[in-house]
């Protein structure tokens, strides 16, 4: 196994191939192995929970449960068949819409045993907060710098991790790291600690 991180510029092919060294020595029970496994794919598996079920509470979660799995299951991974981050992000869209699909059926039972005129309630009360959160984050994103903001969407709209962010903007990766840890501490002040 490598030990560090590549300097500069990452060729896809080989931080997919140090995937999967990562997932072969995690199978052993290797929790270094793991653990930079986890550092270099959690950002987007986390990420993805989150478009599905909409809530960071749930989608942490989750993303919990996908490396619970990923532990247990690395040596059923088969390179052949597709890349570590492909096999780990199928592994977070089905843990994720079982969730979404649980707690919907959840609520649906919930609903059952409420009032009409309870849920009409529940409803504004939900539109009034979730209306407070959106302002909120508004506010947050429009108190990022350029760069802040640049990086940030790089990393969450288009899932590149700060090595291929570094590369793209041909900045340090350092630098990378700075705007995004900035961006998402000013995110958590905007939204009160919560981010």
């Amino acid at each position: 196994m490598r030990s560090g991180h590549m300097v500069g510029p990452q060729v896809p092919e080989l931080e997919a191939a140090h995937l999967v060294d990562l997932m072969s020595h995690t199978a052993t029970g290797n929790h270094l192995a793991f653990a930079e496994l986890y550092d270099l794919t959690a950002r987007r598996v986390y990420g993805t929970v989150l478009r599905v079920l909409r809530s960071p509470e749930h989608a942490e979660e989750v993303t919990q449960e996908v490396y619970a799995e990923v532990w247990q299951q690395a040596a059923r991974y088969v390179p052949s068949k597709g890349s570590v981050i492909a096999w780990m992000i199928t592994v977070a869209r089905r843990r994720a819409v079982d969730r979404a699909r649980s707690v919907s059926s959840e609520m649906a039972r919930e609903g059952r045993y409420v009032g009409v005129a309870e849920p009409d309630i529940d409803d504004v009360w939900h539109r009034a907060t979730q209306k407070q959160d959106i302002e909120r984050l508004r506010h947050g994103l429009q108190s990022l710098t350029h760069v802040q903001s640049e990086a940030l969407a790089l990393a969450y709209y288009e899932n590149l991790t700060q090595s291929q962010i570094a590369t793209r903007l041909n900045v340090p990766l350092g630098t990378v790291k700075t705007r995004i840890r900035g961006a998402m501490k000013r995110l958590g002040e905007a939204l009160g600690g919560e981010a």
